[in-house]
């Protein structure tokens, strides 16, 4: 990984850094600033949409959730995150996030060190075929767990 420094600067609400948005299985993500220490970006996830049960073995996440609610499993037990509530999950902790409402949910989440997460998910875009997007998690340090675990 080379030191990317952070640019200063503001990413606007609604908006992702430099104007991208992904669209990884169907969520809408939005960079929200990078560098070598922390990787930041806002999902918008719609009733049903959620991201499975998996382990970042060199990376801290945190979820700052911004609107509606998020249902977690951390670690093999069920939480509920609310707007304003901030999650905390150790690297090598197993843990996803599921909008089980029936409400849209918006959340700014932060990985630290950045690693390669903003590469997986420039390659992750408008990527459909779900067993590549296992493969290429794997490639990036993401490893998912068996759809079980996610029960």
């Amino acid at each position: 990984m080379t030191d990317k420094a952070l640019e200063k600067g503001i990413t606007e609400h609604g908006t992702g850094f430099g104007g991208t948005e992904w669209n990884i299985l169907g969520q809408r993500y939005f960079p929200k600033a990078t560098c070598a220490s922390s990787f930041a970006f806002e999902t918008n996830s719609d009733p049903g949409q959620f991201v499975p049960v998996h382990i970042h073995p060199m990376q801290e996440e945190f979820i700052l959730v911004q609107e509606g609610q998020l249902e977690l499993k951390l670690d093999g037990k069920w939480f509920t995150a609310k707007a304003g509530d901030l999650v905390r999950m150790p690297r090598g902790i197993p843990h996803g996030y599921f909008n089980k409402s029936d409400k849209p949910a918006r959340a700014l989440f932060w990985v630290s060190p950045a690693g390669r997460l903003e590469d997986l998910f420039k390659k992750l875009h408008k990527l459909t075929d779900v067993e590549e997007v296992v493969r290429l998690s794997a490639e990036h340090d993401v490893d998912f767990l068996p759809p079980s675990a996610s029960d």
